[in-house]
């Protein structure tokens, strides 16, 4: 008797989650309107760890990461509470770009010591060849949760190296049994107790708004902005990684060139919105709340010329910062003086 017991405790759980889920992205939350009119902006990309992650050699003769890796403050288990410890000596920060397609770029962004995703953007039924299989960490928000569930096959299952941190509202994330998505994060946990699942804490959320104030001069909330999944992705990559290959980003003016490719915001869904068509309604947009995605890359091509991060697929370069110019974009945005926790400059 105590098998088919624990069988039916495990689907009771499953369906307690699943219809958890569903009542609360259906009633939705302050803030995501915005995006969704847009066709529901989930930035980035995200795949399936069916591979070994952070036992694969690193690139170009790179040594190990050290085997106490270093605490990173501001993000802790969902069961345990303990902080994230990682670190790696070279990165893959995988866009969900539809740049991505038909790239071959697969091989190369798996070489990597760790490979960074976002969301749910899958890498099986043939996208490997051209966005990797390899996934170390996957950066989520809470609205995609919903999307990670419906391919939890892929993206959970079979998933246990890859480290999940899940991001979303001080609201949406409390401890004291009214945060629905902590609570439906350590109910999916308990179900699946081998998942490496982090939050990011109140605090550290609140650290992520002062430094898109400070690197921009606009205040997220006066400015009706929500940070795009690629905001808190990048970043955290600057704390986890010595060096970042990005691939599938885009220059911060690259939308404004008349001859620029049309290409899909996913490379998921080939019929879906235009990326640059996205990018400037969204940069455009003052009813509702919206993702900066210009603003953002105009910050990541500041980060560029401070650190050792590179862009491929399209490769480009920012431009040289001269003293007498410490401006990107915008009149009154401000370059990137240094993330808290980055990595160590370019030397």
């Amino acid at each position: 008797m105590k098998t088919p017991m624990r069988h039916g405790l495990a689907v009771f759980l499953v369906v307690t989650l699943c219809a958890s889920l569903l009542l609360v992205y259906n009633a939705g939350f302050h803030g995501s309107s915005g995006a969704a009119a847009v066709g529901g902006s989930r930035d980035g990309s995200d795949a399936a760890g069916r591979s070994r992650q952070t036992t694969k050699a690193p690139v170009d003769g790179q040594k190990s990461s050290p085997p106490h890796p270093p605490v990173l403050q501001g993000y802790s288990g969902i069961i345990d509470h303990k902080p994230l410890k990682m670190h790696c000596r070279s990165c893959s920060l995988v866009t969900s770009s539809g740049h991505l397609t038909g790239s071959g770029r697969g091989e190369e962004i798996d070489r990597a010591e760790c490979v960074i995703r976002m969301n749910d953007a899958p890498t099986s039924h043939g996208y490997g060849l051209d966005v990797g299989r390899r996934t170390s960490l996957r950066v989520i928000a809470h609205s995609s949760m919903q999307r990670v569930l419906r391919s939890r096959h892929e993206l959970l299952n079979a998933s246990q190296d890859t480290v999940f941190i899940f991001w979303g509202p001080s609201s949406y994330m409390r401890r004291d049994g009214k945060g629905l998505v902590y609570n439906n994060l350590r109910l999916m946990n308990q179900v699946l107790p081998k998942l490496k699942v982090y939050i990011i804490s109140w605090q550290k959320m609140l650290q992520f708004d002062e430094l898109f104030k400070r690197e921009t001069g606009k205040d997220r909330r006066i400015s009706n902005s929500w940070l795009s999944t690629g905001w808190f992705t990048m970043t955290i990559a600057l704390e986890l990684c010595d060096r970042i290959n990005v691939y599938g980003m885009v220059s911060p003016d690259h939308c404004r060139d008349p001859q620029h490719l049309s290409v899909p915001y996913h490379y998921y869904e080939p019929r879906g919105p235009d990326e640059c068509a996205m990018y400037i309604s969204h940069e455009r947009g003052r009813r509702g709340s919206h993702h900066r995605f210009i603003t953002e890359k105009r910050v990541f091509a500041g980060w560029a010329q401070t650190f050792d991060i590179h862009f491929y697929q399209p490769s480009w370069e920012p431009p040289r910062r001269s003293p007498s110019n410490q401006t990107l974009g915008e009149p009154g945005e401000k370059v990137l003086v240094a993330p808290p926790g980055g990595p160590r400059q370019n030397t």
